[in-house]
């Protein structure tokens, strides 16, 4: 398997000062130059809302005049401003009795109301008691042809009740320009007896609202428009706009634009100004290029910053590994003291000791190796000694058959085969088969002891016998049930060896009827504190551990005792079909 490849701490260190130096600073700056937009369309925002009421409120004083003067014509004061009854209502004076000088009484007081207004005014006097029209337009010139008792909007007003009727932007058909304009138009009774003697209507050029605008900028001109309660777009510098649909044409999104509305009180209409979004941010973009500009910056200041940290924790580390190299290779001499005032250093002065007593180690290991070649050549002479005791015990045994002593033939040839199984040297695991014959063979050796007063009893599966276990782990268990359980019993004793499968275990329980014990002695035995010449309690600790040692704590020896009633020694092994 491929080992992936390491990140070396160089370009970690480097790694964490750019992001500890960078992340903030960009942050920070990234959050000063969203607020600094925020506070900038807000300022905007409360800007555009000053110039629209302020530009509200002269339209506003417009379209009042408007009104201001179909009320004042309608009620009749004269040119003198008099409030006598004689020549008080030269308007209605001139629609009841159209001479001449009614006429130029009724003009020159229509005039000094449009003289007084900027010339935006145009006021057009119908007659409707039989006598001519009065035209006042000193900008523009008037259309004789146009017949204002044609129009759709004039004929409705003459049938309705209203006194008054605002017209919004519409073509004036009245002026041969044909210009945009707002009209206001009244009815004029007869103050007298109330009739009906003409409408007079005062049309504004919608160029007014260019002289209202006039302060503001070029660019926001272009942006504020007037929009009626239908929606319809009553002002906007670009006429083709006007009578159409603001929703559908230039409703501007306010997610990209700072858009403020403001009603006027005159008409239910309502004033738009927007500005762009990306106008606000212009200085915005120059502080994005001193962000870019601050953020190389930095990252060449942390570049530099890490570069220098990486060298100086580094170079005592490759002195390190070169050092851990040196002792891979077994070359102590060459390892070198690494001078750092920290951390590394001090793991260098631990590492130099830790070289030194593997160094001792080895040595030891290599005069330990030298020892062992030397005993194994002692192992080898002494291995004679075996092979002439049994050739001594050979003997004994056959000059013992010609004695015809059985009883020695018997356990000489018991003791034989008990030494074989002792020495053998094919590994640590047996079958227990193997385990089982040679309890036999030290039963018949306690038996010539004893006057054959043990009797062995085997409670065995006979697929089990071929399962394996440590070797002469049952000798010591039956041992000691001899010498402690059954030495002083005064009838016959039985050993039963019973040998169960549970599970993926094996249990075998070594069961006598001797005098049994309590539970001080089975902790003395299992802890191996009694004395071995007593005959008691030899091996037990040392079968356990051997047991433990090789397939770990939940396997062992345990024992159950009462006095008089003998004792079972349990052993709990892994079912092991193999050797290990």
């Amino acid at each position: 398997m491929k080992h992936a490849r390491l990140l070396p701490i160089k370009y970690k260190i480097m790694v964490i000062c750019i992001t500890v130096i960078i992340l903030p600073v960009l942050v920070m700056t990234i959050s000063s130059y969203y607020s600094s937009e925020r506070l900038l369309a807000q300022n905007y925002t409360n800007l555009l809302n000053d110039l629209a009421k302020q530009t509200n409120i002269r339209i506003d004083e417009f379209l009042k005049e408007i009104e201001k003067i179909t009320l004042l014509a309608s009620n009749g004061l004269s040119d003198n401003l008099s409030a006598t009854h004689e020549g008080s209502f030269p308007i209605q004076d001139f629609l009841r009795e159209g001479d001449e000088q009614n006429e130029i009484a009724a003009y020159n007081i229509l005039m000094n109301y449009i003289m007084m207004k900027d010339r935006v005014f145009s006021i057009y006097l119908y007659n409707l008691n039989g006598g001519q029209d009065l035209f006042v337009s000193p900008n523009q010139p008037i259309d004789p042809d146009f017949k204002v008792a044609n129009e759709l909007w004039f004929k409705k007003f003459m049938h309705d009740n209203d006194r008054t009727i605002t017209l919004t932007t519409r073509i004036d058909e009245q002026l041969e320009n044909k210009i945009l304009a707002v009209s206001h138009a009244r009815k004029i009774h007869d103050v007298a007896s109330g009739e009906l003697l003409g409408v007079i209507v005062v049309s504004i050029d919608i160029k007014f609202i260019e002289i209202v605008n006039r302060n503001l900028q070029e660019g926001l001109r272009s942006r504020f428009m007037i929009v009626d309660e239908n929606d319809k777009i009553v002002y906007n510098v670009n006429d083709r706009l006007i009578g159409t649909l603001f929703r559908d044409n230039v409703r501007p999104p306010e997610s990209l634009n700072v858009v403020v509305t403001s009603p006027l009180s005159q008409q239910k209409w309502t004033t738009y100004l927007y500005m762009p979004l990306d106008e606000l941010t212009a200085d915005g973009k120059i502080l994005g290029h001193n962000l870019v500009t601050l953020s190389i910056v930095l990252v060449l200041f942390a570049a530099i910053i890490s570069i220098f940290l990486s060298h100086v924790i580094t170079t005592p580390i490759k002195k390190l590994l070169r050092n851990i190299s040196l002792v891979e290779k077994g070359q102590f001499e060459q390892v070198e003291h690494i001078r750092s005032r920290d951390e590394i250093g001090h793991l260098s002065v631990r590492f130099n000791k830790m070289s030194h007593e593997l160094k001792r180690m080895v040595e030891r290991m290599q005069q330990e190796e030298i020892e062992k070649a030397k005993a194994e050549m002692r192992a080898l002479h002494d291995q004679i000694k075996p092979h002439f005791l049994y050739n001594t015990l050979g003997s004994v045994k056959w000059i013992a058959s010609m004695q015809q002593a059985d009883k020695i033939v018997e356990m000489t040839d018991a003791l034989i085969s008990m030494l074989r199984y002792a020495t053998r040297s094919d590994g640590t695991l047996v079958t227990m088969r193997e385990e089982i014959d040679n309890i036999a063979n030290y039963v018949t050796i306690q038996n010539v002891r004893y006057y054959d007063c043990i009797q062995m009893k085997y409670e065995i599966e006979d697929r089990l016998l071929d399962y394996r276990m440590p070797k002469m782990i049952l000798q010591p268990i039956v041992e000691n049930a001899i010498f402690h359980g059954l030495a002083e019993l005064e009838e016959d004793g039985v050993i039963t060896i019973r040998i169960q499968s549970r599970g993926r275990d094996i249990v075998i329980e070594v069961c006598d009827n001797g005098i049994g014990m309590d539970q001080h002695t089975i902790q003395n035995f299992m802890e191996d504190k009694l004395e071995a010449d007593k005959g008691t309690g030899i091996g037990l600790h040392n079968v356990q551990r051997r047991i433990q040692l090789h397939f770990g704590k939940p396997y062992g020896i345990q024992v159950a005792s009462q006095i008089g009633e003998g004792t079972t020694f349990t052993i709990l092994l892994p079912a092991i079909k193999e050797t290990l």
